[in-house]
């Protein structure tokens, strides 16, 4: 993956001049959220996203799905109902073509498994190899969840172990433990409409989607949404096998520098925190879990009808940091 530094990125969308008004947009890209809101009718809303990038699986099929669920998360986060998808395609037209045509099988099967239809696409030939999907939805407009709604007393839960990062990068240099590889491939290819369902169930107040900007840059940004301070216990935090052994030996994306400085001084480590830990907290996800804020009396019950889910840390007051780690 090759994402734009967020900081960066950051810079950028801030230096734009400001739209016109529309009250029909309940979500736009001021506050980093996983998708755009925007209000059709009373009960009807669009929820639209777009996400696209390089190959983090060698199997064709399984890139492609991974794309696709990566994509339908975003819509999941906020509250929504994924129903239609365009592709976008980047691939070298003097490579295989039967490759491409088993990708996009792989990403239109985990679409249609969702409920979702490709309507069509667009397709560029590039030296580069990239997938992926850009999703519309529908949500209530008085039911959609954003990552500005996360209050004093709320728990954390989070609903995949991370680590894909870092073994990716073990894949495509060859050192990454058979466990490891299948444990990353099956978060990757678990859509989050289950636990969409469960956390609206709950009555969640706050959500996002735990992809290129790492668990902390996500809970960062849902912080600075809700003003408040997200308490981490970085040992309730799952990992995905080997993952800190990797990152101890290297296997970092530039994600990692990228993170660690759009979060900056912002993020506070108890002392016993290791380098390796805080790399993974910062490891940029692909198809990663949700990020949950929901009541603390509910929490419990919501994490034990997620597969994999756990709770992480609590919401507190807003202090001198938007983020502590112990």
């Amino acid at each position: 993956m090759a994402k734009l530094s967020p900081s960066d990125l950051a810079q950028v969308l801030s230096g734009l001049p400001a739209q016109p008004v529309n009250e029909n947009v309940l979500v736009g890209y001021e506050l980093s959220d996983d998708a755009g809101v925007f209000r059709l009718q009373d009960d009807v809303a669009l929820v639209q996203t777009v996400d696209f990038f390089t190959p983090v699986a060698d199997e064709p099929e399984l890139y492609g799905r991974i794309a696709a669920i990566n994509a339908l998360n975003d819509v999941y986060a906020m509250g929504g109902r994924p129903l239609t998808a365009l592709s976008i395609v980047c691939y070298p037209q003097k490579e295989d073509l039967n490759v491409l045509g088993e990708i996009l099988a792989g990403g239109q099967a985990a679409m249609n498994e969702n409920g979702v239809t490709i309507l069509g696409g667009h397709s560029i030939d590039d030296a580069e190899i990239k997938i992926g999907y850009a999703v519309t939805g529908i949500v209530d407009p008085s039911r959609f969840i954003t990552n500005a709604g996360a209050r004093q007393g709320d728990a954390l839960i989070l609903t995949k172990p991370i680590g894909t990062g870092a073994i990716s990068t073990a894949i495509k240099r060859g050192v990454a433990s058979k466990s490891a590889v299948e444990a990353a491939m099956k978060a990757m290819t678990t859509s989050a409409a289950s636990a969409a369902k469960e956390m609206q169930a709950a009555g969640a107040h706050a959500c996002t989607d735990v992809t290129g900007f790492g668990l902390l840059g996500h809970a960062y940004e849902m912080a600075r949404a809700s003003q408040v301070c997200l308490v981490m216990d970085s040992s309730r935090v799952h990992l995905l096998p080997d993952v800190l052994d990797l990152i101890s030996q290297g296997m970092l994306t530039r994600g990692d520098k990228n993170n660690r400085k759009y979060v900056g001084d912002t993020v506070r480590f108890s002392e016993h925190i290791s380098r390796e830990m805080q790399s993974a907290l910062f490891d940029p996800q692909t198809a990663g879990g949700l990020l949950i804020s929901v009541d603390q009396s509910k929490a419990e019950d919501l994490a034990s009808k997620i597969d994999g889910a756990a709770i992480i840390g609590k919401v507190e007051a807003q202090s001198e940091f938007l983020i502590r780690v112990i």
